[in-house]
């Protein structure tokens, strides 16, 4: 969300008067500055929001294989998960239950 803000904001602030004034909150306080002291300094937070995002998308994705890998080691299944050496069940039994109730109220 605060990439796509900044870009938003640089986008606008290329189109505008390097001497114009601009404001900007820096620690919960607005400072009054120009467009050409604001733009550069905008940039470089959205380089480094980048960099942030990347090593944070990488950090999950080593998690969820090591997550997968400690599931595999110790045979956790989650509830509702088939296990993959039975086959699933299939017949009149689990089709005829559903079908058959779903839905009806009887008092």
């Amino acid at each position: 969300l605060e990439l796509n803000e900044h870009s938003l904001v640089i986008e606008t602030l290329r189109e505008v008067d390097p001497t114009r004034k601009c404001y900007r909150m820096v620690g919960g306080i607005l400072v009054e500055r120009t467009v050409k002291e604001v733009l550069p300094a905008l940039e470089n937070n959205k380089e480094q929001i980048s960099k942030i995002i990347e090593t944070l998308n990488q950090q999950l994705q080593a998690k969820g294989r090591e997550l997968n890998e400690f599931r595999e080691k110790h045979n956790i299944r989650l509830v509702g998960e088939d296990d993959p050496k039975q086959p699933p069940k299939e017949g009149a039994e689990g089709a005829g239950a559903k079908g058959s109730s779903a839905g009806v109220l009887v008092s």
